[in-house]
């Protein structure tokens, strides 16, 4: 799967960057902004959601077709006004992984929760989420 390749976020522009420090990337673009000329909370929640995504792809990269993901929740602080171009950078919670993946291998489903920043091209800190991922193992029965 290729997250940049999902329709709503290839629709509003997100993609790969190029700065090994970050994920994900929204260009700057008068799209993007809010009644202050500030980029919209709504850009940068859809970018935090997609850097907590691209992070899971990265982590399970030998079978995430074996594993169906789904949002469940996604909270956020927004701490400074963002301008120009926004970056996503995604990290476990501590010991997350552990846990999910004794959970995920017991009852075939679990939780994990990603933590995200968001930086403007000032590497100004704009945004952070914690983007709490509920994972299902594909069932490999038959279908009759």
């Amino acid at each position: 799967m290729n997250v940049t390749e999902l329709p709503y976020n290839k629709f509003i522009g997100i993609k790969r960057t190029k700065n090994s420090e970050y994920l994900l990337e929204l260009d700057e673009s008068p799209d993007y902004l809010n009644h202050l000329g500030n980029v919209h909370a709504g850009a940068q929640l859809s970018l935090a959601e997609a850097a907590s995504g691209e992070y899971l792809l990265k982590l399970f990269n030998d079978s995430p077709d074996r594993l169906i993901p789904v949002v469940r929740r996604l909270e956020s602080k927004f701490k400074k006004p963002a301008n120009g171009k926004i970056y996503a950078k995604a990290s476990a919670v501590p010991n997350a992984m552990a846990i999910f993946k004794d959970e995920l291998g017991r009852k075939g489903r679990a939780l994990i929760n990603v933590e995200v920043t968001i930086e403007d091209s000032n590497h100004v800190i704009t945004m952070t989420a914690l983007v709490e991922w509920f994972i299902q193992k594909v069932n490999d029965s038959p279908v009759v």
